[in-house]
């Protein structure tokens, strides 16, 4: 595995300490050997774009991170999770959490599953499929780049539990989308997100069926 230099354990101490988030050892080895093992495979199979990996620590990592005071589970889905992000980190920090990553890109979820086992971690299930042929229930559905509001929304309703929450990671342009939201499902919360080291806004919003009355 590629050991990432002392620079990008230095940032994502930095990081870290930025959003108030305290770590101990295992878990700052984890995310270290994360950006590793990242790095490692997208030499090959062209994971992210993103080719430092000290913008890795703050475009994946800290990114998922950032969300982290939001996000109660227990059981969570990150949809269209790529190569993990935010699922992977939100297991790593929350070890409490049983967190199932789906996406239909088959080298992406071979990543997620070499991860979860070079890291291992017991709390994450890796999926390979289409979200409209997948089935469970859950308390809480993450989403960081899958699609517009309405449809993320759209083709996740099934796996929400009743009274669970959708929470969508946007940029500012996510205020025109709360048009397409059906009419049962509204925003109860919206965060501004301070990603340490990047320079765009980034916003959560926090989505529940209407009258569901779960706190966000």
């Amino acid at each position: 595995m590629t050991v990432p230099s002392d620079g990008v354990g230095a940032r994502l101490d930095q990081g870290l300490a930025r959003l108030g988030i305290a770590i101990d050892a295992e878990q700052r080895r984890r995310l270290l050997e994360l950006v590793g093992l990242l790095q490692k495979w997208n030499r090959a199979y062209n994971l992210t774009a993103i080719r430092a990996p000290e913008e890795m620590v703050a475009r994946h990592l800290l990114d998922s991170a950032a969300v982290l005071p939001h996000v109660a589970g227990p059981r969570l889905l990150d949809v269209g999770a790529g190569p993990g992000f935010p699922g992977l980190v939100l297991a790593i920090l929350a070890p409490e959490l049983a967190v199932t990553l789906l996406d239909s890109n088959g080298k992406k979820v071979r990543f997620q599953r070499q991860a979860v086992m070079e890291l291992g971690l017991d709390n994450v299930t890796p999926v390979q499929a289409r979200v409209e042929a997948f089935a469970g229930r859950f308390d809480q559905v993450i989403s960081r780049a899958f699609a517009g509001l309405g449809d993320f929304v759209a083709l996740t309703r099934p796996l929400v539990a009743p009274e669970g929450q959708w929470l969508a990671m946007k940029g500012p342009a996510v205020e025109e989308e709360l048009a397409d939201l059906p009419e049962e499902v509204v925003p109860v919360a919206r965060y501004d997100l301070e990603v340490p080291f990047e320079v765009g806004s980034r916003r959560l919003v926090v989505l529940e069926r209407r009258g569901a009355g779960r706190t966000p």
